[in-house]
């Protein structure tokens, strides 16, 4: 038996079959795969925000005198900050590295061997992932085609050993929101239920309200997708005030940076401009739909975040996804159960819808 063997059979027996979480692709990663320049790739991939953040956010990273020191782990300043912007006490607010990472420690809190976490998918994969990690057990309720959650299904899922329900709103990868009173009879349930409010700003609905009436609510946020912050990793979560306890004594040690606190209170000091591009890719996410719909071999669904998820209707998404990526444009492609020969397209500029729509017009040519 070799070294490397004996080590392996050390590792935790349930994740030796592990499937890991599929990132989208990274233009740095391309070069000599594309028929364009690097710099000319136009990624529509990972829902990230294509007019990046506040120029605030730059200047004052720029001036920084005290990268060398250790972030606040207590958050005082960051808590207060985010309070303010999402209408809630201080003491209810937990921001992390991500709200990946939120969902990963949430997970942790609540979930061991033999505990398991209702997930109405398709979805997004970071609850399946977590869990799976934490040695829960998924149990998936099917969405019906349109992408609404069963909620007759996951209520008859819930059992002693159900210690989660996981829901996004705007759903992703379908874009559509869960309605409140389909959020309200699953909460009144008592099982915990956190809602993942990542693309909030995109569609304007939200439950944050009600997480001060709700013991068993949690609700989820992020400053990746309308802040343009994604490189630098923020997100935050509201909890009851002692599940948020739990999750700062839980959490890694300075788990937000200097940078990413710096990027918070520029941007949430420049909402104006941020909201003015929120609004431009909410004008283009409609102008997106309406092209999309003329192909006659794309069936796109409406959506309240800044994606658009299409199935394709006529030949592989596989290979158009490839020839696409070929002409420099990268758009994610999925072909699992329920999720099958489909794409999912980031919302950008004009510009790049322009580029988008003529390469597809080509490919149907």
């Amino acid at each position: 038996m070799t070294d490397s063997e004996g080590i392996e059979k050390l590792i935790r027996s349930h994740l030796a079959g592990f499937t890991g979480y599929s990132a989208s692709t990274s233009p740095d990663t391309l070069e000599g795969k594309v028929d364009v320049p690097l710099e000319s790739i136009v990624k529509m991939n990972a829902n990230e925000n294509p007019y990046g953040c506040s120029p605030r956010v730059m200047k004052a990273l720029a001036k920084c005198p005290h990268l060398n020191i250790y972030p606040d782990d207590g958050q005082q300043e960051l808590r207060k900050m985010l309070a303010g912007y999402a209408g809630v006490a201080a003491g209810s607010i937990v921001g992390s590295h991500g709200s990946n990472t939120l969902i990963d420690l949430i997970v942790r809190l609540f979930i061991g061997p033999g505990d398991e976490v209702i997930n109405s998918v398709p979805t997004f994969d970071i609850y399946r992932f977590s869990t799976e990690i934490c040695g829960g057990t998924v149990v998936n309720v099917n969405r019906d085609d349109n992408f609404a959650v069963n909620v007759k299904e996951i209520k008859a899922a819930i059992n002693a050993r159900t210690k989660l329900i996981f829901l996004a709103t705007p759903n992703n990868p379908t874009g559509n929101v869960v309605p409140r009173h389909d959020i309200l009879e699953i909460i009144s349930t008592g099982v915990p239920v956190v809602i993942d409010e990542a693309y909030y700003e995109f569609s304007g609905e939200t439950v944050m309200p009600l997480t001060s009436r709700y013991k068993n609510l949690m609700v989820l946020r992020s400053f990746s997708k309308w802040a343009g912050l994604a490189g630098l990793r923020i997100g935050y979560g509201v909890f009851p005030p002692r599940i948020a306890g739990y999750l700062m004594a839980i959490k890694i040690p300075h788990n937000v940076s200097v940078a990413a606190e710096i990027a918070v209170h520029e941007s949430l000091a420049d909402l104006d401009y941020l909201q003015g591009r929120v609004k431009a890719i909410i004008n283009e996410r409609a102008r997106l739909f309406a092209e999309l719909q003329k192909i006659s071999w794309l069936k796109p669904y409406p959506s309240q975040a800044n994606f658009i998820y299409c199935v394709v209707l006529k030949g592989s998404a596989g290979e158009l996804h490839q020839k696409l990526q070929r002409k420099g444009i990268l758009v994610r492609y999925f072909d699992r159960p329920l999720l099958e020969n489909s794409i999912r397209i980031s919302v950008g500029k004009p510009q790049h819808t322009d580029t988008l729509l003529k390469a597809l017009h080509e490919l149907e040519a």
